[in-house]
């Protein structure tokens, strides 16, 4: 095995130690990659629906859209993470997937999956519990979005990546590359553009955020956590009832 791990190894490996077997099996998930421009389609809602996607480098997002145009993005995709696994079930893709910069993709078939499932109850274990523990940070979105001011809804987003980016990097400060645009905020927040724009400067006027060449600050990232009671979904798993390697 090489000694740079891939950034899914990276992320996987931070919540329960796997065999040099199951580092073989993902390593077989990134063999082919596939870089994909900024603002393209990888793939459209409705498409025939026959790989998953390793995110290797890059953020990209997944969007509907309402039958007046209005876009709704549903999820936004870091590196390290696997994308497809809410299309698993279907035969056609139910979200588009857009490149928000320039991305390194590796796309491997749904029948790989077979393998890990049929040889490797530990990291089987492992990917199942990544994927409901996912649900659990929709649900925290739902909540966000549903009882939220559009500056709680803010600050938890940013949160929210923070925790995430450091899952693959942990030496992510409280400093940390931004590139959605505030249109791709507000669809992501079910919120307007100008409502985007407004807040983030109140937020900066009050000294919470900074913005500068794609970046963004937390300047008092305990302050934002008390107010969206924001809870870190990623800083820990329970993996005591997984399988022995």
């Amino acid at each position: 095995m090489a000694e740079t791990k891939s950034c899914l190894v990276e992320k996987l490996s931070r919540y329960a130690p796997l065999s040099e077997r199951d580092l073989e099996r993902l390593a077989t998930l990134e063999e082919e990659e596939r870089p994909c421009p900024r603002g393209s389609d990888v793939h459209r809602a409705g498409d025939r629906n026959g790989d998953l996607f390793v995110l290797k480098a890059g953020w990209a997002f997944s969007f509907t859209n309402m039958p007046d145009g209005r876009r709704q993005i549903v999820t936004v995709h870091h590196p390290g993470d696997v994308i497809g696994f809410p299309d698993i079930a279907f035969r056609n893709a139910t979200t588009t997937l857009r490149c928000v910069d320039d991305v390194t993709l590796c796309p491997f078939p749904k029948s790989a999956l077979s393998v890990i499932l049929r040889e490797s109850p530990r990291l089987s274990a492992l990917m199942l519990s990544i994927a409901l523990r996912d649900q659990v940070v929709f649900i925290d979105l739902l909540r966000a979005m549903g009882r939220m001011s559009a500056r709680e809804r803010i600050a938890h987003m940013l949160l929210d990546f923070r925790a995430r980016l450091r899952m693959t990097d942990p030496a992510v400060t409280d400093r940390f590359r931004l590139p959605l645009t505030q249109q791709q905020i507000a669809d992501y927040l079910g919120i307007t553009n100008v409502y985007v724009s407004r807040t983030m400067i109140q937020m900066e006027d009050e000294g919470e955020i900074v913005r500068s060449e794609g970046h963004i600050t937390l300047r008092d990232a305990s302050k934002l956590e008390r107010l969206t009671d924001f809870c870190d979904r990623y800083a820990d798993m329970d993996t005591s009832w997984f399988p022995d390697t």
